[in-house]
């Protein structure tokens, strides 16, 4: 069975997924990338458009709406009496030269970055950056400064988000493999309340399929870009009963000559 009908089969049937806990290793860990590859299109897609639509917005705003600046001793002098924010869409960007804005209000914004009085602070995806001036220490930056940084990222975005997207496939690929481990210790205890007898090499190939519904339901909702509330423990306990059921499905009978017979 090839690795895409068995995606298909293993959203619905939990007797297929019982199946597949003879098959190779190898196949096994090829579906949990492609998992792992599934389940991030979506960010790749929002990363990629956040960082085309960020760019754009950027240099038109720093062009024509923000007023000069210098970064200078590790602190930001603007003309401008009072903090600036200027929304673009569902991005913002803030020049506060004040202090008054903190890490916390740009957090709010959603996506933005702000220019503050002692650092550079980026927001995006519910994910917070920030960079101290003091790490420039000697160094002097400029509205002009700025406006060939953002070119010179313009120019190199067809670098950039491949690099990312390697980097996000790798740390969600290692993340989705502990969590199969994980489940498949959860298997341990599930195959005595479902009187099964099975090895724990062939409980993580069941565990692999088993978060493929969860999977597929999450990326549709991150495609959707749509919150889904205490998603940790909805993952976790679908993940637990597709398990559970799964191990139901294996035949009583002989099951411990299957097992000595594929060991």
């Amino acid at each position: 069975m090839n690795i895409f009908k068995q995606f298909y089969k293993s959203i619905y049937s939990p007797k297929d997924i019982a199946s597949f806990r003879f098959q190779g290793i190898g196949k096994t860990i090829l579906y949990v990338f492609f998992l792992t590859f599934l389940s991030i299109l979506p960010s790749i897609y929002y990363l990629s458009t956040m960082l085309n639509e960020g760019i754009e917005s950027t240099k038109s705003v720093i062009t024509d709406d923000i007023p000069s600046f210098t970064i200078q001793n590790g602190s930001l002098s603007a003309e401008t009496d009072v903090p600036i924010t200027i929304e673009k869409g569902d991005f913002s960007i803030i020049v506060d030269p004040t202090g008054v804005i903190t890490n916390e209000d740009v957090e709010d914004k959603g996506n933005a970055i702000a220019l503050l009085r002692d650092e550079f602070t980026v927001a995006a995806g519910g994910r917070i950056d920030t960079y101290s001036y003091s790490m420039m220490e000697g160094l002097t930056l400029t509205k002009a400064d700025f406006i060939d940084i953002v070119d010179k990222v313009d120019g190199m975005k067809g670098i950039i988000i491949p690099v990312i997207s390697i980097f996000m496939f790798l740390v969600s690929s290692a993340i989705n493999f502990i969590e199969v481990s994980i489940l498949a210790w959860f298997g341990l205890l599930l195959k005595n309340l479902a009187g099964r007898s099975i090895s724990y090499r062939h409980l993580w190939r069941i565990a692999a399929y088993s978060v493929t519904l969860p999977t597929v339901f999450f990326t549709i909702m991150s495609a959707l870009n749509t919150p889904v509330p205490n998603s940790f423990f909805i993952n976790w306990f679908v993940e637990i009963i597709i398990l559970f059921l799964a191990l139901k499905e294996i035949p009583t009978k002989n099951i411990n000559s299957e097992n000595e017979t594929h060991s």
